[in-house]
């Protein structure tokens, strides 16, 4: 099991504005998180401060608790079902920061109380204020911390800081050369070590995958359950006929794609062939820091909109539409591209999310003829263009350069949509509504209201496919298309 920690932009600022003192001096701080537990990895994701009173902390020269002030915030936490954090800071420390003897006795001592009464492990934090680095470990007894590999500040601005003991930077190639010219050595090595979860690589998840292979990033996972067909041939840039008539999966394909475009030495494609609307798949994902969502059924992107905001895995959104007229002719096109993550608006305050849509998606009748012809509507629209496609894959990689190189100093954008026959690009003015169901109920973690549920459907899809009988010449075909694969990879 890997271990992290996730922070909302405004716990994060709170925090940094009481341990970085004006004078100079350590200080102290508890706050409580609550669990956000993958297949992979637990992420702590850190949710209320508790700050000291008058007499519960001792600063001078460096800083120190009082058993008042930690029994007080552990029974807090104990109330609301959280965990404690124990915070301190180095004020002229840098990146990710070790532990002290006087700190590890600190935290050691405290490691049984906090667990005591709140019957979970003790995360142990510290800042360093030279350039506002976190760093944290778990206690699960009071020998030896758990070193997390991550502390990631989740808003606009994903700020991360990389434990570079247990997730090392990987080494530059000079396939690399001009991706880092672009944004330097030092954004390069903390963009390389980011998991990214591509959910769906149909025409735009797939040139997603691989352009992300090519930017030298080192683990990329992919998330589908269908299988590449004939009609999916114009728009699937790579997929072959050969894939087509055997079946293949689609994340098999992304696999394969992504390995002849990375340029990672040591790049790790991850597949999952399940669906985002299973619990299984929502595991899947908390193992993940970003995710790429390139679904367009509403209940897959309702699961994925709750987890931007539950969980603080920022969610980069994108679709297109098309609009033809009854004669066959193209009317216009839009396609949109957005950001999910504490300081944007989510897809249902920005109405790309409806909930009476989810609600008929779940049920299966956005599919079904008979009920779309007795209410009176019609089909959900399927025309893509490859040649549209790519412009939704260069918006979606747009938000996330934004998201993680900040250009300029900017984060990433409100949502963006461009219209093709007025040839206008809009940045669409929504804000959160007042009682949004998932923003103002941000940082559930495992508490989460689920939105997933266990579905047989998908399973049955992937069975299918895999008992299907294939003749005796695509597998020779195949077998000679895997050792030319090899040996280009030798290259």
């Amino acid at each position: 099991m890997r271990y992290s920690v996730a922070i909302p932009p405004d716990v994060a600022e709170a925090m940094q504005q009481h341990l970085l003192r004006e004078d100079g001096q350590e200080d102290v701080l508890i706050a409580t998180y609550v669990p956000s537990t993958g297949r992979e990895r637990t992420t702590a994701l850190v949710q209320t401060v508790i700050y000291p009173e008058p007499g519960e902390r001792q600063v001078h020269g460096t800083a120190s608790f009082t058993s008042n002030y930690v029994i007080r915030a552990a029974n807090e936490a104990q109330a609301h079902g959280h965990g404690l954090v124990l915070l301190h800071s180095h004020p002229r420390g840098r990146d990710w920061q070790g532990l002290s003897r006087p700190d590890h006795a600190t935290e050691a001592d405290y490691e049984r109380v906090a667990r005591a009464i709140t019957t979970r492990p003790l995360v142990g934090m510290t800042l360093g204020g030279g350039n506002t680095a976190w760093s944290a470990r778990f206690w699960f007894d009071k020998t030896q911390p758990v070193w997390a590999e991550s502390v990631r500040v989740v808003g606009p601005k994903l700020q991360v800081t990389w434990n570079d003991g247990r997730r090392p930077v990987p080494a530059h190639t000079p396939s690399q050369e001009r991706t880092i010219t672009s944004w330097g050595a030092s954004a390069q090595a903390s963009i390389s070590r980011l998991r990214v979860l591509v959910v769906g690589v149909g025409s735009v998840g797939l040139d997603v995958a691989q352009r992300l292979a090519a930017t030298g990033l080192t683990d990329i996972g992919v998330m589908d359950f269908d299988g590449v067909e004939t009609v999916n041939l114009d728009r699937m840039i790579g997929a072959t006929r050969l894939d087509a008539a055997m079946g293949r999966a689609k994340v098999t394909v992304a696999a394969r794609l992504m390995r002849s475009a990375a340029t990672a030495p040591d790049f790790t494609p991850r597949i999952h062939e399940e669906s985002i609307t299973d619990p299984a798949g929502v595991a899947t994902a908390l193992d993940y820091d970003i995710i790429i969502s390139c679904v367009d059924s509403p209940w897959s992107r309702a699961v994925l909109n709750g987890l931007a905001y539950t969980d603080l895995i920022p969610v980069i959104d994108g679709g297109i539409a098309i609009d033809v007229l009854t004669d066959g002719r193209m009317r216009s096109a839009s396609w949109r591209a957005h950001t999910l993550t504490p300081g944007r608006p989510c897809m249902l305050c920005s109405k790309q999310l409806d909930w009476g849509e989810l609600a008929l998606d779940k049920q299966g009748r956005l599919d079904d003829p008979v009920y779309i012809a007795d209410a009176g509507r019609t089909m959900p629209s399927r025309q893509n263009v490859a040649a549209l496609s790519a412009s939704v894959s260069a918006a979606v990689l747009a938000q996330f350069v934004s998201l993680v190189a900040h250009p300029g100093g900017q984060g990433a954008p409100a949502p963006l949509r461009y219209t093709l026959a007025s040839h206008t690009l809009e940045q669409l003015a929504v804000t959160t509504a007042a009682h949004c169901p998932f923003e103002t109920h941000a940082v559930a973690g495992d508490e989460r209201v689920p939105i997933a549920e266990h579905r047989d459907r998908w399973r049955d899809v992937v069975a299918t496919r895999q008992r299907a009988h294939t003749p005796l010449r695509l597998h020779v075909l195949a077998r000679v298309e895997t050792l030319l694969q090899r040996a280009i990879g030798r290259l």
